[in-house]
């Protein structure tokens, strides 16, 4: 496949320039407009190695001649875009000069046995973001976000997730009730109450609730919990950042059932 030959684009006032600034600006633009914006080659690679396929590339006009061409040639249309206006469709303090545009993958239904982790409200993107990463590297194969939770999909959070949304079933817009449908063990992760993480023996596959920045996890979620964790903590802080609890919790999960898997071998 050879690089399509690019469309020279010079207005703001442009269709797509409009869309990609909303895209790249407005958290939940990608449910109105069925599509996601990928900014950075490194991001653009990530997509390309899981399979996926952009439906537009779009490169500043400076760093179109220096473009890799594995890039170039991904999708079938090619934009170019005056280095000025891409400012303005931006949201990095600096920002790249490449970015893909993908449909939105549809959306999945809970699968009932997967190793999850649901999201419960969380708020920052760049929270949400890291949880999937430390996900997706440590065994877990579905996310479940609660009504509340920072857009899967937004810019923020793709550029926090660095890739491991392409790698997940990511599953929004669920309500408490919903998670009632995963027939895996619900973890419940507490700053306060249940188990110490480094003495419980954790089940697999299983789902790892990580609550709300300030509030915790639901009272619900806990009440369907079938065991609460907490992390022990010598030094005496009150509680972590929950994307930092998520990577504690997530990793000694992952890193048990792989030993208990090789004692079974």
């Amino acid at each position: 496949m050879t690089a399509a030959t690019p469309l020279v684009i010079q207005s703001r006032d442009n269709a797509l320039v409009k869309d990609l600034r909303r895209l790249s600006q407005e958290s939940t633009a990608y449910r109105k407009q069925g599509r996601v914006w990928l900014e950075g080659d490194h991001l653009c690679s990530a997509a390309l190695a899981r399979g996926m396929q952009p439906q537009i590339a779009v490169f500043t006009e400076s760093f179109w001649p220096f473009a890799p061409t594995e890039l170039k040639q991904a999708a079938e249309k090619n934009v170019l875009i005056a280095d000025t206006l891409w400012r303005d469709i931006s949201g990095l303090e600096s920002p790249a000069q490449m970015g893909y545009v993908m449909a939105l993958p549809n959306a999945s239904e809970l699968d009932a046995n997967a190793p999850t982790v649901v999201l419960d409200r969380l708020q920052d993107a760049g929270n949400v973001g890291s949880v999937l990463r430390s996900a997706s590297a440590f065994g877990f194969v579905q996310i479940a976000a609660i009504k509340g939770t920072a857009a899967l999909w937004s810019a923020k959070v793709l550029r926090a997730g660095m890739g491991a949304h392409f790698a997940l079933r990511l599953v929004e817009g669920l309500s408490e009730e919903d998670i009632a449908a995963l027939k895996v063990p619900l973890l419940a992760t507490s700053s306060h109450r249940g188990d110490y993480l480094h003495q419980a023996i954790l089940p697999w596959p299983c789902a790892w609730v990580m609550g709300h920045e300030g509030q915790g996890v639901s009272p619900a979620l806990e009440a369907r919990a079938a065991a609460h964790i907490r992390i022990a903590q010598p030094g005496g802080e009150e509680s972590l950042n929950v994307a930092a609890a998520a990577a504690i919790c997530l990793h000694t999960s992952g890193a048990m059932a792989l030993s208990t898997a090789a004692r079974s071998a």
